[in-house]
């Protein structure tokens, strides 16, 4: 059986295809991952044996490059990226695919879909937090410079225009590109993409998809790649040196908007007596001094490290979450855009962490955020969350996939 797992997004969407890939491996199928040509993918995918096509352009310089996205020709950017990725998933589809998986930016899925039409293939789209799909029970997320209306409160009412709204933004766009390719226009282009039994790749108990429900959505649970790398030397001896640092990373982030970042986080946690750990991340964060209580680090395994810290100060992506969590890690979450809100409401109504309000934390909001997380209590919730974490969701997907579609 051959898989094709197709993405463009940045790691947080990578990883968990990579994990699924693995799966799918020990259960003797042919998987292949279809994601953007960043060499930290390449590396990441590369370590595991996951064969790559590489598709796009790099997510890392789009996201950090001069322009910010609000400056971008959106159409254009929607046009170039559907085309890109038909094209590497078409070329590496044709060669034998069962079923094709798709997660990322919605004019990447859309790619993938117009294949699998074409081939008459399998298809899944997968998202890796529950509101990204219409429910009863949440609302849609909001897109920069489109607010929802504020006097409707029926959640169904609202799906419905974001429906529309999804046709309004993609719907000439995507269409267009299947006619390119001799196939027939769709009228609702969001529920075509999203089909009516997509799959939520969320930890059941952080991130719980509600029924009843309209859709027949699957849960797997998180899909959690191993990772078994040590931690650099010098982190190691850092890590040993003293009391266990508050790490501070934002990911894929940039964090534009919070140009002082570090120098915030840094005297935030100094405030609370704790050394501090800075992820450099996509924004670059660095040291804003030379005082041994804190130290730099790239991109690390954090498996390894989370269970060795006091907290994790981070933007709240999935994978974030989902680690710290699983490490019994307390955290505080500084939610930038789309899922990262869910995440901060997550870990505040579970116990094991406080919700900074808004993207862009001040000395004053983030002291009070990790002096919230650093609490006994916190320290003890996150420790009994951690026990409630599935680290299956891969396996159960990839079974899930063979037992469909072989």
């Amino acid at each position: 059986m051959r898989v094709l797992l197709s993405t463009f997004g940045s790691r947080g969407d990578v990883q968990p295809m990579a994990a699924l890939a693995v799966r799918l491996r020990e259960l003797g199928a042919e998987p292949v991952v279809c994601a953007p040509p960043d060499e930290e993918f390449e590396a990441l995918l590369a370590r595991n044996g996951v064969p790559m096509v590489p598709a796009a352009w790099s997510v890392r310089e789009m996201v950090t490059g001069k322009k910010r996205p609000e400056e971008l020709d959106f159409n254009q950017v929607a046009t170039n990226l559907i085309n890109a990725q038909y094209d590497a998933v078409s070329a590496a589809a044709r060669e034998g695919c069962d079923v094709l998986v798709a997660t990322g930016l919605f004019p990447a899925a859309a790619a993938v879909r117009a294949v699998a039409d074409e081939l008459g293939a399998g298809y899944v789209l997968v998202g890796f937090f529950p509101s990204l799909f219409p429910s009863p029970h949440h609302r849609p997320h909001e897109y920069p410079g489109q607010p929802l209306p504020t006097d409707i409160t029926d959640n169904r009412v609202l799906w419905e225009l974001d429906a529309e709204r999804m046709n309004k933004t993609f719907g000439a766009v995507v269409n267009t590109h299947r006619e390119s390719i001799g196939l027939a226009p769709v009228d609702n282009v969001r529920d075509h993409v999203f089909t009516h039994s997509p799959w939520v790749a969320a930890d059941p108990f952080l991130a719980p998809w509600k029924e009843p429900a309209d859709l027949d959505v699957v849960q797997t649970g998180a899909w959690i790649l191993p990772d078994s790398r040590p931690l650099p030397a010098d982190l190691t001896e850092f890590l040993d040196a003293g009391e266990p640092p508050v790490y501070v990373g934002f990911g894929s982030m940039p964090m534009r908007a919070a140009t002082d970042a570090a120098e915030v986080a840094i005297e935030a946690v100094r405030a609370q007596g704790r050394r501090v750990l800075i992820g450099r991340g996509w924004a670059a964060l660095g040291l804003t001094d030379g005082q041994d209580d804190c130290f730099a680090v790239g991109e690390v395994n954090q498996q390894a490290l989370f269970p060795r810290v006091a907290a994790v100060v981070h933007h709240g992506g999935a994978g974030t979450t989902t680690t710290a969590a699983l490490a019994g890690a307390p955290q505080v979450i500084v939610p930038q855009l789309v899922d990262q809100p869910l995440w901060a409401a997550r870990v505040a109504e579970l116990g094991i962490g406080a919700a900074h309000d808004g993207p862009v934390p001040t000395l004053d909001s983030l002291t009070a955020a990790v002096r919230e997380a650093l609490m006994p209590e916190v320290r003890v919730r996150a420790a009994e969350v951690a026990s409630k974490v599935r680290t299956d969701g891969a396996a159960t997907a990839a079974k899930l996939l063979i037992e469909k579609f072989a």
